[in-house]
């Protein structure tokens, strides 16, 4: 079968490996029919990451059931289920604290697309092991367009826990985004659904602000501190000045969420900081705890994660289109009858497997 391997600046290829196989009774086998980049992923093949190619790429998709272990209740095939990111077994102290992404049951950080914590591959690949299948994985909700959903593995459900239990704390909370992708704009559509009393988004991109507009937000190019401005802000950038610029606009015991991969050093304000007496974390997300309120806020129509979709690509165009700048691309193909391995017939190239219905390229 094939996966997709970064290899070097801006450079992405199919490469032949071993199709996955059942190694116990607990593990599933997918085959991914919408996956999408994530906002680190840009920062990897842009150059920016910490680790040296090749590797597997890919961490957020959609995928549907094609082999369960004689364990496995939870999910069966033919099934569409969001696979986490980070891989977790459920019933280690710390899974069932909710600390999915450092369970304990496998290496420190083992995840999809990235070679840390074990070889896991990526999820930009024809067929992908599931190890712990009735922990991991989250049937898709009933309707749901997989398209639209793709980043449900890590962005949009991160992008939940940024800003949901903050609002529901806060009600009404003054809320600043300061973002380069696509968390930020999710952020802002999960605010206003929830309820915040004003959002200002900041992002240089004028595509990007228009996205945010049509969520109700207020957008603006840069800015400079707001003192006391915002109760909750949330960066996302990975740019430190800017993760600054955000702790020094809160009010006093403000929360900053920093969702920014901070691959570089720098200076935080913080006597600025302890004088307002805010709370910041920084911290990789147990997507799967999560989870499941995130997906119920993408069913309940108050939201609409695929206005943040920018491209709706063809499955075989990964290696192309991978590596341009697209905001959310989301690279579909049809696995209603998948097969074991090897290549994947090209599908349409603007449509979902599931009813996704068409969407303009911008």
């Amino acid at each position: 079968m094939r996966e997709l391997a970064y290899v070097a600046r801006r450079t992405v290829e199919w490469r032949e490996v071993p199709a996955p196989e059942l190694r116990a009774d607990c593990e599933a086998i997918v085959a991914p029919v919408a996956a999408t980049s994530c906002d680190v992923d840009s920062a990897i093949l842009a150059g920016h990451g910490f680790l040296d190619p090749p590797f597997a790429l890919g961490h957020e998709c959609v995928a549907r059931v094609v082999e369960t272990g004689d364990a496995v209740v939870a999910v069966a095939p033919g099934d569409l289920v969001v696979v986490p990111w980070s891989i977790s077994c459920g019933a280690c102290a710390h899974c069932r604290r909710g600390l999915t992404a450092h369970c304990t049951s496998v290496p420190y950080m083992a995840m999809y697309g990235a070679p840390i914590g074990g070889s896991w591959g990526g999820l930009f690949s024809d067929l992908v092991r599931v190890p712990y299948a009735d922990a991991m994985l989250v049937p898709l909700p009933a309707g749901a367009d997989p398209v639209a959903m793709a980043s449900a593995s890590d962005n949009w459900s991160l992008s939940w826990r940024l800003i949901a239990p903050h609002l529901e704390a806060r009600p009404g909370a003054r809320v600043l985004v300061v973002a380069r992708g696509s968390i930020g704009l999710y952020v802002c559509d999960i605010a206003r659904a929830l309820g915040a009393g004003d959002v200002l988004y900041v992002d240089p991109d004028p595509e990007h602000r228009r996205i945010a507009e049509g969520f109700g937000a207020r957008t603006a190019e840069t800015i400079e501190p707001i003192r006391h401005g915002f109760d909750i802000a949330v960066e996302a950038t990975g740019r430190v000045d800017q993760l600054a610029l955000a702790l020094n606009s809160l009010a006093p015991e403000g929360i900053c969420e920093s969702a920014g991969n901070h691959f570089r050093p720098g200076e935080l304000p913080l006597l600025d900081m302890y004088l307002t007496g805010v709370t910041l974390r920084i911290a990789r997300d147990n997507v799967r705890h999560h989870l499941p309120d995130a997906l119920g806020l993408a069913a309940s129509g108050k939201v609409a994660p695929e206005r943040v979709v920018s491209h709706v690509l063809d499955w075989e165009r990964l290696p192309q289109a991978l590596p341009e700048k697209h905001l959310k691309p989301v690279f579909v193909r049809d696995t209603a009858a998948p097969q074991a391995a090897g290549p994947q017939t090209a599908g349409p190239q603007t449509a979902g497997p599931q009813a996704a219905g068409p969407r303009k390229a911008r």
